[in-house]
């Protein structure tokens, strides 16, 4: 059995499908297709923390998919800018677990992942699969990645 292990840039996946859909991510449906017939080694979504009940309750629904959620403060900053990166906390854990794993599915479209892509998919030997919405996803990214995975219907929450 193929061991995997999942890293989603929540704010990216987040901004992207709602700038593109105007619809929410089926982190379910995600879940349901990275995993199948698969033992996945760690599974890791990276959000940012402002404190809010309903980002609370998204958390725990992730947390009840199988993810483990890393939280970072939200931090604004005095020019009313904000600041919320994940990379290099995402970075580090890729280079962790992809020595241990036959697929590493990251989903962003961050175009800085593309230089770690790179670099697993070598010193790894590792298969990359990238989700991302494809018009809104670094081409360099797509470039690098093993498979390129476009976010659509079927991985998208019906409005309500």
């Amino acid at each position: 059995m193929e061991k995997v292990s999942v890293f989603v840039d929540v704010q990216n996946i987040y901004y992207t499908t709602k700038q593109f859909y105007n619809r929410h991510f089926d982190y379910n449906a995600f879940w349901a297709e990275v995993t199948s017939n698969r033992e996945v080694v760690r599974a890791i979504a990276y959000a940012i923390d402002r404190g809010d009940e309903k980002q609370k309750q998204f958390q725990n629904i992730l947390r009840g998919i199988g993810f483990e959620v890393k939280l970072k403060p939200f931090i604004q900053r005095r020019d009313g800018s904000s600041k919320g990166d994940w990379d290099v906390g995402i970075t580090l854990d890729v280079l962790e677990y992809a020595k241990t794993s036959h697929v590493v599915v990251l989903a962003s479209g961050d175009g800085d992942f593309d230089l770690l892509i790179q670099k697993i998919r070598k010193s790894f030997d590792c298969f990359v699969e990238v989700y991302g919405v494809a018009q809104l996803t670094a081409a360099s990214l797509i470039k690098s990645a093993s498979k390129f995975v476009t976010i659509e219907e079927n991985l998208l929450l019906r409005n309500r």
